[in-house]
């Protein structure tokens, strides 16, 4: 594989890797987004980057981007990006039509699957015939890969698997549903809930540690329950018990080879993973095979995306 460029846009952070033969990034820089601004300043920022890479190594002709919202891969256009506040972009164009970028080829892709594409590659799927990866951070990000490829659903619209809804009852989601999976076990859920438990249990551990930290945080309620916190074990309870039935919803649909969980929560390790396999098993449609589905974390962290879509890139653009 010849070295190719893979820009990752999130919401903090802009962040360019070079990657090379064994999908090893050797090179990463980034820049922060500072996304209320306009389009044509990211998008000058993200040029910028690219331009410093071409001009260390020679040879580079392809740059996958991978950019939150529903992005045409065919077109390069980004219909829909709302926490950028982008709408019927063209970035492909825009990038490849810059001066300094002559002759690259640009691919862009909604940034959960390129995610879950560099996972697939290099990280905790590889060798998988299929797999979901679930990403639990500010939102539920997801990307369902099957035979090696990405699956899009019509019009590049499929895969938004945080907004199955698991409880009708629930809170209202960003999207206008109520109970969406995204609402209960994203990082913005569980701080939620962890914000309800300290003002039901003011005398409460998780109390102590919020105050100390000066915030709640998605850790606050585990480390308040390594300490054998009531309120706080009861938090993580009822978190890991609506994880698990979006996970087993995934698994029933869809039936992979392997679940990969992702976000800064996933560095809990065993002790959200032990948990969760357990009640995801007891939710489960059993089927008429001993087959069983891995529940594993992600392993290429904040790269899966870059990884993801530079292979991505070098891909598509030899097809073209």
């Amino acid at each position: 594989m010849e070295r190719c460029i893979g820009v990752d846009i999130g919401g903090t952070n802009i962040t360019l890797g070079v990657v090379e033969e064994g999908r090893k990034i050797i090179c990463k820089k980034s820049i922060k987004t500072r996304p209320a601004r306009a389009y044509s300043e990211i998008c000058a920022d993200i040029i910028y980057l690219i331009r410093d890479a071409i001009k260390s190594y020679v040879g580079i002709r392809t740059v996958g981007i991978g950019c939150p919202g529903c992005c045409d891969q065919d077109k390069g256009i980004v219909y829909a990006a709302n926490n950028l506040g982008w709408h019927d972009v063209n970035l492909k164009a825009d990038i490849e039509n810059s001066a300094g970028i002559d002759g690259i080829m640009v691919s862009v892709e909604n940034d959960a699957n390129a995610a879950a594409y560099g996972e697939y590659l290099a990280g905790a799927a590889r060798g998988a015939s299929s797999a979901v990866v679930i990403t639990l951070g500010t939102g539920v990000g997801s990307g369902i890969i099957f035979n090696g490829e990405i699956f899009h659903g019509e019009r590049f619209e499929g895969g938004e698997l945080g907004h199955i809804v698991i409880d009708i009852n629930g809170p209202k989601c960003s999207c206008g549903r109520n109970g969406c999976f995204e609402t209960f076990s994203s990082i913005t859920g569980l701080i939620r809930m962890t914000n309800e438990a300290i003002l039901n249990n003011p005398g409460s551990k998780i109390k102590e540690l919020a105050e100390k930290a000066g915030r709640i945080s998605a850790r606050t309620a585990f480390d308040a329950a390594k300490s054998g916190d009531e309120a706080a074990r009861a938090v993580i309870e009822s978190y890991i018990r609506y994880l698990a039935c979006g996970v087993a919803n995934v698994i029933n649909i869809f039936r992979p080879e392997c679940v990969c969980i992702g976000g800064g929560i996933s560095n809990e390790g065993e002790n959200l993973l032990a948990p969760l396999r357990k009640e995801v098993k007891s939710q489960i449609f059993a089927g008429y095979s001993d087959f069983e589905t891995k529940i594993v974390a992600c392993e290429l962290n904040n790269d899966a995306g870059v990884i993801g879509a530079a292979i991505l890139g070098c891909k598509l653009n030899k097809l073209n």
